[in-house]
C-alpha cells in the first residue's frame, strides 16, 4: 500500500484518501466522511457514532461493513493508527444511509469528475515532488516561477510560463502595472533571500507583482518552499494554515507582512523531503484558490 495521501473539501472538512497502488484506486477515510454527514467536530463522538452505525448496518447485512478496510492514517494524538476506510463505491453506499440534502449534496460532490484545468493542473503539482525537474529548477528567480507556472498549466493555458501583457485586479486591489512589470520583477529578483523575514518579504513583492494571468497563488507558494528549502532547510506545513486567516494575511501584506510571517513561522518544518507533506500542502494551496 502507498503512503499517497489525498485531502478534499467539502463544506471546509477535510476528507482524507489513501492511494492503494496495487488496486489502482482510492480508500477514504469513513470517519471524515461521518463527520462531514454529521457536522460533527468531536473526534470521539464522531467514532462512537460509526461504532453505532457500522453495528446497525451489519445487523441490516449491509454491503458497506463488508466493504471497509482498514489503513493506517494520522489519528488526533499524532499517531498513525488503524482507520476504517472505503472505496468509491462504499462512501456512496455509505452517504445513501444519511438521510438529508446535505447527504444527497456530498454525494453530488463526491460523485463529480474533476476535469477541470484546477483539477489537471492539481495532477501535475502532485508529480513535481518526484520528478527530475524539482532538481533543475532555478530558486528565487522570476525564471524559475515561469519554470513552476509553465509546468502547472503548460497544455491547461495558452500562456502558461509567460509574463503577462495587461493590467489585473483582484478585489479591487490594483496588482503591478503590466508596462513596468519587466522591471519589477528584475527588482524582486534582485532582493536578498537570506532570513526568514527577506524570504517572505520576496514573496509579499512577487504576490504584489503577480505576474501572471491565473495560477499566480498556486504557483508562487512551491516558489517560496523552494526558498525556504534552499536558504533554510524549511517548507511551510501549509495544513497549519487555514484558509481565511491565510487569505486575511495575504491582503494585508502589501502594508502589514507581520502577521503574514507569523503565520508562515508558526508553520514551518524540517519535513522538506517528506512526500506526504508536499501533496498535503499542494491539497491546502489549491484548496485557498477555490
Amino acid at each position: 500500500m502507498s503512503a499517497k495521501i489525498s485531502i478534499r473539501f467539502f463544506d471546509d472538512r477535510e476528507v482524507r484518501a489513501v492511494w492503494d497502488e496495487e488496486n489502482a484506486k482510492w480508500w477514504f477515510s469513513v470517519l471524515d466522511i461521518v463527520a462531514v454527514l454529521t457536522n460533527q467536530n468531536d473526534y470521539t463522538k464522531t467514532r462512537n457514532y460509526w461504532k453505532y452505525l457500522k453495528a446497525k448496518l451489519k445487523k441490516e447485512n449491509s454491503q458497506v461493513v463488508s466493504a471497509t478496510t482498514q489503513l493506517k492514517l494520522l489519528a488526533p494524538d499524532g499517531k498513525k493508527r488503524l482507520a476504517d476506510m472505503l472505496d468509491y463505491n462504499g462512501i456512496i453506499a455509505l452517504g445513501k444511509t444519511f438521510p438529508g440534502t446535505k447527504a444527497n449534496r456530498f454525494i453530488e460532490w463526491f460523485t463529480y469528475s474533476d476535469e477541470s484545468i484546477d483539477g489537471k493542473s492539481k495532477t501535475k503539482a502532485y508529480a513535481l515532488f518526484d520528478s527530475s525537474f524539482a532538481n533543475s529548477l532555478e530558486v528565487g528567480t522570476t525564471n524559475g516561477l515561469q519554470q513552476i507556472h509553465a509546468y502547472l498549466f503548460g497544455g491547461l493555458y495558452d500562456f502558461a510560463g509567460q509574463i503577462r501583457q495587461k493590467n489585473i485586479s483582484k478585489g479591487g486591489f490594483q496588482f503591478a502595472v503590466s508596462h513596468f512589470l519587466g522591471d519589477t520583477l528584475k527588482q524582486i529578483e534582485a532582493m536578498p533571500e537570506t532570513t526568514f523575514d527577506e524570504i517572505v518579504d520576496k514573496y509579499v513583492e512577487m504576490n504584489i507583482a503577480h505576474p501572471f494571468m491565473e495560477g499566480n497563488g498556486r504557483s508562487a507558494r512551491i516558489w517560496l518552499d523552494f526558498i525556504l528549502k534552499k536558504r533554510l532547510k524549511k517548507c511551510v506545513d501549509w495544513s497549519k494554515i487555514g484558509k481565511n486567516d491565510y487569505m486575511n494575511a495575504m491582503i494585508l501584506s502589501p502594508t502589514k507582512s507581520s502577521i503574514l510571517k507569523t503565520l508562515l513561522e508558526n508553520a514551518l518544518t524540517d519535513k522538506i523531503n517528506d512526500r506526504e507533506m508536499f501533496r498535503k500542502g499542494i491539497d491546502y494551496s489549491y484548496y485557498y484558490e477555490e
